[in-house]
């Protein structure tokens, strides 16, 4: 397996309103790459953005959708989400402050 370096762990942040609701928690959800692990997305997080504590981290598989276009049927790309958890005495992510 190919050797993931950090900055390739989280492709981008998930900005929903649910998504927006959990950050009063600590909780941050982002779209990460489905070859990492719970530890590594922790890493990631705590090397990207600085005074970030990581708690805990919830990951989850999501399965492509079947799509259709005409008489061809396939599938989009599976995805994986995961939502990380601050610690109380770390700093908020500052991406998310201005939405």
């Amino acid at each position: 397996m190919a050797d993931i370096k950090y900055y390739d762990v989280i492709l981008k942040p998930v900005v929903t309103e649910k998504s927006m609701n959990l950050q009063a928690e600590k909780k941050y959800t982002f779209l990460v790459n489905p070859l990492t692990n719970k530890s590594q997305i922790a890493e990631a997080v705590e090397k990207m953005f600085d005074g970030v504590k990581v708690k805990k981290v919830n990951t989850m598989n999501i399965p492509g959708k079947k799509k259709r276009r005409g008489l061809v049927v396939g599938r989009t790309a599976k995805q994986k989400k995961a939502i990380v958890t601050l610690t109380d005495d770390s700093k908020e992510i500052e991406i998310f402050t201005g939405l």
